[in-house]
């Protein structure tokens, strides 16, 4: 299976990959639901933060996972709660850059 929030990846799979399509959503909301899906018994096929891109570099992320639900995969639900974590302290790092930079400009 494919969750991705990128419509090219869809559009590519959608026909013959089970995928579920999250348009509009950001990075954090598709790892998500990646994590409420390894709850439900999928494995992670790929890592969530594959790739040369940093999570705050890029909207877009597809991530597969395994079509048949099965115990719990421990492996994968420590693999995405580690990514969300890493997702989200990126997140929290741009916004205090920004705020910072942009309170240069108007605490004048």
């Amino acid at each position: 299976m494919l969750i991705t929030n990128n419509p090219a990846a869809d559009g590519k799979y959608s026909g013959s990959v089970e995928t579920v399509y999250l348009a509009g959503a950001d990075l954090a909301s598709v790892l998500r639901k990646v994590r409420d899906m390894v709850h439900e018994g999928h494995a992670l096929l790929t890592h969530p933060l594959s790739g040369s891109v940093k999570p705050g570099q890029t909207c877009y992320k597809s991530v597969a996972v395994t079509r048949e639900k099965g115990a719990l995969d421990e492996e994968s639900l420590e693999i995405i709660e580690s990514s969300i974590a890493v997702a989200e302290k990126l997140l929290e790092d741009y916004r205090l850059i920004d705020l910072d930079l942009i309170s240069g400009a108007l605490d004048k």
